[in-house]
């Protein structure tokens, strides 16, 4: 599935229905995983079926259910320079040609 496709409300629960697996992954009730993170169990059942929490209480579900290091990469900004770009975009206009000359020679 590309979350890229989803409408927000339909990531919301897509979000919301990883979290629920990763949970029963762990048999953990509903009520426990509550605990653990210091929210309501209402706040679990919203999390698990559409989403719509806040982003503490999904971090602390994220963090009791020991995930917090899936976060560690998200949205981080990949600094890169303009010779750097530039490098990149020739060596795949190359490998291009490249191809294609090799596909005309066959």
């Amino acid at each position: 599935m590309t979350i890229q496709l989803l409408s927000n409300h339909e990531l919301l629960k897509e979000i919301g229905g990883r979290l629920k697996m990763h949970r029963l992954n762990q048999n953990i009730p509903q009520a426990t995983l509550a605990e653990m993170a210091g929210v309501s169990a209402g706040a679990i059942r919203n999390l698990e079926r559409d989403g719509q929490v806040s982003m503490l209480t999904l971090i602390s579900v994220v963090r009791s259910l020991g995930l917090l290091g899936e976060l560690e990469n998200l949205f981080v900004s990949r600094s890169q320079s303009i010779a750097d770009m530039e490098r990149e975009y020739d060596l795949g206009k190359r490998s291009r040609k490249r191809a294609r000359a090799k596909g005309d020679a066959a």
